[in-house]
This record gives C-alpha cells, structure tokens and sequence, in this order.
C-alpha cells in the first residue's frame, strides 16, 4: 500500500499539503520528522510530517518528497496541538507558526543564499555533486540555492548543501538565515601501529635527534593518560595539546606524516560544558516565606496564580524557591521575561543555584546555538530550566511543570510583526494547561486585564507588600515643568532639583538613571520660517533625527536620509530641532557634567547580544555613574546604587490615541521608580510633568495601583473594553489608496452584516502608510460571553470573498487578537 504524509510549509499557506512517499524512504518518515519537498514549479523547502496514512488526496497529483531530514521527530505531539491552538486563536496559518517557532538553521529553502567558506580545506576529495557545487560557487561567491540548482542540473540539492554546511565548505549567507552547522574540533590520538609499548619506546629512541617532536609525543601521553593498555583514554585536542607543550603546527604535523599521531573530528556542543560550581538557596525573609506558602496552595485549587508584589519586594527569590520545587518533582520550568537585556541580570542568580540545569534562549544568540538548544530539548540530557523572551514558548518540553511571566504586564510580550501575533503570557497559560503545569504572573504593576481575573477569582492572587529588608519606596518629587520653563528656569530638559539631585548623587559615589521613552537626538526637525517637517517616501510618518549618525532615519521602515542643509520648501538654512530623544539627552547630560561617565540603554546602543550585557555590567560594577535610557531602564533590573531616578517627560507617555495609555504610562512610571533606593536608603524620583494635577500623577506618587484600577474599569465597562469584551483589529493593506478604500468598505458592510454593532470602521491608524502601502483599520468588539470560534470563521469567510474579488488579488489582509 503506498504511502502518504501530510505536512506543514514554511509558508502563509492555509491547510496542509500531502505528498507521496517513494518506498526507499517508507521506513524512514515519521510524524514530527522534517522532509525535503518540492513547492510551485521550481523550489524546494523543509517541510514538517504531522501525519503519515494511506490515503491520496482526490482533489491534486501528489508530488513525492525528496529527502527525509531526520531519524527522530523535531515536533513533539504537545507542540503540534499547541501550534494548532495558536493558529486558530490568532488567525494564522501554521505556516506562520511554523516560520516563527523553529531557528532558521532547521528550515532550509530555495531562496537560501550560499557562499563559499575561503578557509575550507578538503582532507579526502569530496563527492562528484559537493565538487560541482563548490566549482559552481568559485565562479559566483554569492548563489540563492535555486541559482545553483539550475546550473549544477542536481534535481535536489537541500541534501548537497546540507551536507556541505556540515563540512564547513560553504556558509549561508548571515544577513538572510543563518543556517546550522555543528561545531566540530579535531582531535588526537595515536596511529593504529603505535598502540604498543615497544612501539612507543622505539619512537622514543628515534625521536631523540628532534627534541620538540619528542616532548609533544611525551605531552600527549601525559594528558591522554596512556598507558598501552587498552583502558579507556582522554581525549585530547589538537588545540588543547598544543597549547599544554607550547608546540607549533609544523612540529605536529612533523609527528603526522611519520604515523605516530593521526587526526579525527569529534563533534562540540557551543552550549556551556561541565559542572559549574552552584551555591545553596538563599532563605526567604518571612514575607517572601508566606507568600510562597499562599503561592502552592492557590495551585491546588487554580492553575493560575497572580504574585502582585512592590519593586524590590523579592519576587525573583520566591521563583527560584518555586523553581527548585518543581525541579525536585522532576518537572521542567520554563521562566518568561519581557526583554533580551534582563537575561543577563537574572542569568548569574539562577546560574548560581541550577548550575546547567539552566538552558538561555533568545534571538540575540546565534542560530546554531538555538538549533543546539532545540535539540538538546529533544534528548534525555534536557534542561530542567529554560530561561528565555516570548519565543522560548516553542521550545520543545516533555515534562513541563511551572511556567513563570515575570513582569507580566510588559507590552513586549506581544509580537507584533510578522504573525503569528501572539501574546506570550496568553500563550504560556495555554501551553501549561496542555501538561496539566501551573502557571505564575509576577508583576508590581499588573495588566488590567489580569488583575481583574484575580479579584474575580479566576486566578489565584497573593500580594507582597513589603520591600526586602524592610528598604522603603522612593519618595516621589513632582516638578511642574510647564511653570518653570515659563520662567525660564529650565536648563535643556532638566530642572534645577533634578540638576541639583544629579550633582548631590555624583558627590556621593551613588548611581543616576534618567528616562525618556524615545530614541534618537530628536522626534523631527522643522524649519523655522515655513514650518516644513521631513517627512518618510515609504511611511506617513516624519524622520527622526540621529545626531550621531548624522542622519534623519525612519523608525517604520529603517529607510535612512541625508539631513538637508537648507529647506527643499522656502530655501531657509535655520533648521530646528523639535522635542528630544535619548541621545540628545547624553548629549546635554555631557555638557552639564562633563567628569561623569555616561552611557545610553536604547535600542540604538544594544544591537548585538554583548552590548546589553557590558551596559549593565559596566552600570553594576559602578563604571557608569548616568545610564540614559529608553523603556529597557525600567524592566526589573536590579541596581544597589541608583539613589536618583528622572523621569524627564511624563506628559508623551500619556498623549497616545490608545485606551492602554493611561494603565501603560501608571506602569512605566511605577517601574522607573522602582530602580531608585535599594540596599540602605529611600531612593527620590524626579517626575517632570506639565500636568501635574492630572489624576495619574497623584496615583504614581501614592503608589496607589487600586486607584488606578478602579478608575480604568470604569471606563473600559462603559466604552466596552477589555476585560470586558474582547478585541479583534483587522488590517488591510494596499499600494492603491482608491482600491483599499473600495475593499475595507466592502469587508466591514459584510461583517456588519454578520456582527451588526460589534464592528466598529474602517479607519485610518495614526500611521495610515507604511513601506508604500496604505492601511485601513476595522475593529471588532465581542462580549466574553460570545462564542470566539464561530466570530473567527465569519472573518475568514468574510476575507476569502473579499480576495475572491478580481479587484482585491493583491490585497494584503491580516488580524491582531488580543491587542496592545
């Protein structure tokens, strides 16, 4: 009976495409596995089998697949069904989710770009297709797969390049996928005919005349620990021999070419090898004691639990209590965190305890060092903690147990660009639910929509009141700026307290942050005379001004322009600089104290995975006495020396057409100020403001989240808002203005036919242009109590008859669940 496989395409395809399997292959394929298949005329990619059957399609001629990849699968049961889940509920294809979840070293395809590796030496000549390929590349450094496909005329080449990769002779290109290849190191041991002990002495005797060839032949037997029996020896490297006998190359390959020594690779894991030294837990102060009591015994009723706790209460202490827990139950944990730069803060503390039972995952690391950890995960040898940002969600687990949000609340939680756009503290509760794990919310400031389902009783709920070691809350300082620069009093953006709270710290060997949530030297540059703003070609948005880079840059669509030195509009050279970013803030913050040492935490200054680590290191071990920072600063990191916080403008936090803006501004103030005052002092924050009464400013001040929630669900029942209705914003997008407007009208007459009120549009979002292409908004409000299946259905039905419409072929639609 011939066989048959179902799979899953690196692409936003709907459904699964099934592809015949030829018999030489039969034994091979199984669910979960990735195969080579054939797509569209020409190209090829790494698909995934989730189901292996009997039955050809009635409907198309099945193509066969090409080559299977793995002997195991790569996609466990529980992953598949949470993959589903995530497509249903964000309104993706699983090609989607797909493209998200696995690093690109494990998906190979046409379009991958291939160049050659100039240090490759062959040491046994290749196969008759690799040489060809190489030949082909030697020609043309630079070929997409397809390229090479043609001129090669090898009908399947994924396997060719595969295998290439893995020897080093060719790389793929960085900038597009970096694709997997293991890490290998050569190795040393003796040739076949040395394996005696009259062969070894005779080599003594002869190596006499060549005294350096002798001391590393007698090196190698000192580190290997041979004794010409047939025990087990230790492996020794090249690299590592070497070094130890303080030899050159020549004199090792000298020992080659004479048959005493001979070569072989071994493959090296790049994840962290060997013990590492871990400390006992640290004990729990009697707050953080009763909190971890009430943690447990709300998780045997509920298997979600909010630990609403003020900064520096701790909170990192009771996961790792909870952690070990869970670890002694022989349960995985996986710990969520909001931001890339937070890793390296918590990474020490819980490498201290877990040692290598700790597993980092994030998109800073390279991708060979992600396949590693996916396969890894894959194995026996599994980490029991996974420490990662949203995408550590895919990861493969097989006993998970716990699953940890901290700073639950973070915006950054949500992806959203490409789809999936999926909401990771969503997604967790959800992938914890499929192993019957428990899951825990930890935040100073929660989301509305979580602190709601724990009063309500949806979720457990335990507060923590009290800062560790009793340390108070920062005395919070509120500065009308508006008064003052009428006065004239300011000096750029700052007071004459927040001046005088610097200066008195720096006297002090204490440490300053000061946030401002912008990057850039400032938000745009006007002309004086006519009032001309350079505005993007791509994006209906205006440049921002980049002084350091001497460049006017798009935050939409990173297009870069020169900055003009006289306006294209009246001619006048007085160009002005409106508003202010992080970097102009360094600048002024230079001027002002010149002898401080001052770094920038923007997105700007951490593009590589180091730069976030020396920021914060260099900030902890007292290098940098000002750290200026967009809203990374806020993110719980833990500082002993901050005594100052600024909070240079709140007023552009607050003026955002979103019904969030107000919880999110509550939030990030909230979060600033808890850096301040740590380990044996009140801190002070600085709140500059030019709306100083505002209802929020004072709820800030007094800390006082209650006032903030109860003044919020008013609002949000009334307008029909989450937590009481649930929202769907449909996107559609198109080059032609006239067409867009024809088809979002046309979709939202439809689904108000389907929806009546709940359908709220079509609009133009703030940003109504972005990469050429102009954007329309509808938004659909649904009642909890409504059934979210059958309004997805209607919206995919609603979508294929718009596109069915020979006017709207290119016409891009797409959803966001849940949005933020």
């Amino acid at each position: 009976m011939k066989k048959y496989v179902d799979v899953i395409l690196p692409l936003p395809v709907a459904g699964q495409y099934t592809y015949s399997v030829p018999a030489d292959l039969e034994d091979k394929v199984k669910a979960g596995c990735r195969i080579v298949v054939p797509f569209g005329s020409k190209k090829y990619y790494t698909a995934i089998v989730t189901c292996v059957h009997q039955n050809a399609p009635e409907t198309y001629e099945t193509k066969d697949l090409v080559e299977v990849l793995d002997t195991s699968p790569v996609l466990l049961k529980r992953q598949y069904d949470f993959w589903k889940w995530l497509a249903d509920y964000y309104l993706c294809t699983l090609g989607d989710v797909y493209k998200a979840a696995l690093p690109s070293g494990m998906k190979l395809e046409s379009e991958t770009l291939v160049v050659p590796n100039p240090e490759f030496e062959a040491d046994k000549p290749l196969p008759e297709k690799e040489q060809r390929v190489l030949d082909l590349l030697s020609d043309d450094s630079e070929q997409c797969i397809t390229q090479l496909e043609k001129a090669s005329g090898i009908k399947n080449l994924l396997p060719v390049i595969k295998s290439l990769l893995e020897k080093e002779a060719i790389r793929v290109k960085e900038e597009l996928k970096r694709s997997y290849k293991p890490r290998v190191e050569i190795r040393v041991r003796l040739a076949e005919a040395m394996q005696t002990e009259d062969a070894v002495r005779c080599q003594f005797d002869v190596l006499s005349r060549a005294p350096k060839q002798l001391a590393l032949l007698m090196k190698y037997i000192e580190l290997s620990g041979w004794t010409g029996e047939q025990k087990a020896i230790k492996e020794v490297s090249r690299k590592t021999l070497l070094d130890a006998a303080s030899a050159t190359t020549s004199i090792f390959n000298g020992l080659v070419e004479k048959h005493i020594f001979e070569t072989y690779t071994s493959e090296v894991g790049r994840l962290p090898q060997g013990p590492v030294e871990t400390a006992e837990l640290n004990p729990l102060s009697a707050a953080q004691q009763q909190a971890y009591q009430e943690i447990l015994a709300h998780f045997h009723q509920k298997n979600v639990c909010l630990l609403h706790g003020v900064t520096a209460s701790g909170k990192t202490e009771i996961y790792i209590h909870l952690i070990q827990q869970a670890i002694q139950a022989g349960k995985q944990v996986l710990y969520l965190l909001p931001e890339i730069a937070l890793t390296t803060q918590i990474t020490e503390r819980l490498r201290r305890v877990f040692g290598n039972r700790l597993g980092i995952y994030h998109s800073k690391f390279p991708d060979a060092e992600r396949v590693e950890i996916w396969r890894k995960q894959l194995t026996e040898h599994d980490y029991d903690v996974i420490l990662g940002v949203r995408s550590s969600v895919f990861l493969p687990f097989r006993r998970l147990g716990l699953v940890i949000v901290d700073e639950e609340h973070e915006n950054t939680y949500k992806q959203q660009e490409p789809a999936p756009r999926y909401h990771a503290r969503s997604a967790a509760i959800m992938l914890a639910s499929m192993f019957g794990a428990k899951t825990l919310l930890g935040t100073a400031t929660p989301s509305i929509e979580t602190y709601y389902n724990a009063v309500n009783g949806k979720y457990g709920w335990v507060q923590l009141t009290e800062r560790h070691q009793h340390i108070q809350l920062p005395h919070i300082e509120v500065v009308d700026i508006k008064e003052l620069a009428r006065k004239k009093r300011m000096t750029a953006q700052f007071s004459p307290l927040l001046l005088q709270k610097i200066r008195e710290a720096l006297e002090q060997n204490e440490q300053v942050i000061l946030f401002q949530n912008r990057r850039g030297f400032a938000p745009m540059i006007e002309c004086r005379t006519c009032g001309w703003v350079p505005k993007c070609k791509n994006c209906d948005v205006s440049l921002t001004y980049h002084k350091g880079l001497n460049q006017l840059t798009c935050h939409y669509c990173g297009y870069t322009y020169q900055v003009p030195k006289s306006c294209p509009a009246c001619g006048g050279v007085e160009l002005m600089n409106r508003g202010f970013g992080t970097e102009k803030i360094e600048d002024d913050i230079k001027q002002i104290f010149p002898e401080a040492r001052v770094a920038r935490m923007d997105l700007d200054t951490t593009r590589t995975r180091t730069a976030y680590e020396r920021i914060i290191a260099d900030f902890e071990e007292g290098k940098t006495d000002i750290l200026i920072g967009t809203q990374m600063v806020s993110k719980g990191l833990d500082f002993d020396r901050v005594s100052v916080v600024g909070i240079l403008n709140a007023d552009s936090m607050l003026n955002y057409p979103d019904f969030r803006s107000y919880e999110r501004a509550f939030q990030l103030m909230a979060q600033v100020a808890g850096r301040a005052g740590r380990k044996n002092k009140q801190g002070l924050v600085v709140l500059q403001t030019k709306s100083p009464d505002l209802p929020l400013i004072h709820q800030v001040v007094a800390n006082d989240y209650g006032g903030l929630y109860r003044m919020q669900i008013e609002e949000r029942s009334l307008f029909k808002y989450p937590p009481f209705y649930r929202l769907i914003y449909v996107y559609l997008k198109h080059r032609k203005e006239e067409v867009l407007e024809q088809a979002a009208d046309l979709m939202a007459g439809y689904l108000r036919n389907g929806l009546g009120s709940r359908v709220l549009g079509p609009d133009r979002p703030p940003v109504s242009r972005i990469q050429t292409l102009f954007i329309k908004k509808i938004i659909v409000k649904i009642e909890q109590q409504a059934s979210m299946s059958k309004v997805r259905e209607y919206l995919q039905q609603v979508q294929r008859a718009i596109i069915e419409d020979e006017r709207f072929r290119s016409l891009l639609v797409y959803y966001d669940v849940d949005p933020m």
